[in-house]
């Protein structure tokens, strides 16, 4: 005669950690979105660096165009590895009954969202080594010489990819469906890319358009790359005259408190309409 299992769950953040191996290996079997998220970034770097480093073209005070550029798609790469990759899987898996059922298990939510998390960070990890190999080894585009670049890489890097992955949860909530999904999800994407400094010298847009790129956090993300690949004196470009790390640090704060809450409102385990 059989009895009940009584045993505790592991805690929270062991089922996490297991819970990210099993989104991790789930991400690499969506061939397709992983191709893209990878290959993106690393194809624009090129078709800048390429286009507009003819002749050896520069930005600002000499500036290989390449060098400018890295910040820009590392912080991009950020941005579908983590707003972009969680709104869209979410919305699909709450599509299909997955989040319905997943629900119904034994499995803590706290453990479910640091799977989501933990996914995030090691795709974004593998993405930003995969763009800085490119532009070292194709572009000779120069690498951090100091701890203190390398440490302003760490935290923006692991700062930047939180709040985009905890506003991606959030978000995931607007789309109606898995395929209103890509619609609702695609343009924020690339008007953020567009006014945030990714393809353009950030410094040359319009003063309108640099004061609405501040709201949101690609901006801040792109400017606290550039303060560890460019010069110091490259901070001249930037609106404040400064690379502004302060700053950078309590506007991504902000996004990722705003992420929190408005996950913690307004997520849903299942479609509208089911009960």
């Amino acid at each position: 005669m059989s009895t009940l299992d009584t045993r505790p769950l592991p805690g929270a953040l062991r089922l996490g950690w297991s819970r990210t191996r099993y989104e991790v290996r789930g991400f690499f079997r969506e061939r397709d979105a992983v191709i893209f998220i990878f290959a993106y970034p690393v194809i624009m770097l090129a078709i800048f660096a390429t286009v507009f480093g003819q002749g050896g073209a520069t930005v600002g005070d000499g500036i290989p165009f390449a060098q400018y550029f890295l910040p820009g798609m590392i912080a991009t790469g950020v941005l579908l590895s983590s707003f972009q990759s969680m709104a869209l899987d979410i919305a699909a898996e709450r599509d299909r009954g997955g989040l319905k059922r997943l629900r119904g298990t034994p499995l803590p939510p706290t453990a479910f969202f640091l799977g989501k998390v933990g996914q995030v960070l090691a795709t974004s990890l593998i993405q930003l080594v995969l763009l800085l190999a490119v532009a070292r080894l194709l572009f000779d585009v120069a690498l951090p010489d100091t701890s203190a670049r390398w440490a302003t890489l760490a935290w923006v890097f692991l700062l930047g990819t939180a709040t985009g992955a905890i506003c991606g949860v959030g978000f995931s909530s607007i789309p109606r469906s898995a395929k209103s999904a890509s619609a609702v999800v695609t343009p924020v994407v690339l008007v953020l890319q567009f006014i945030s400094g990714v393809f353009f010298s950030f410094y040359q847009l319009p003063s309108w358009m640099q004061e609405v790129a501040a709201v949101f956090p690609l901006k801040w993300m792109a400017q606290g790359m550039r303060s560890v690949f460019l010069p110091d004196g490259a901070a001249s470009l930037e609106p404040a005259g400064s690379w502004e790390h302060g700053r950078i640090s309590l506007v991504l704060i902000a996004w990722l408190v705003l992420g929190l809450v408005a996950g913690v409102r307004t997520f849903r385990w299942q479609r509208r309409g089911d009960r």
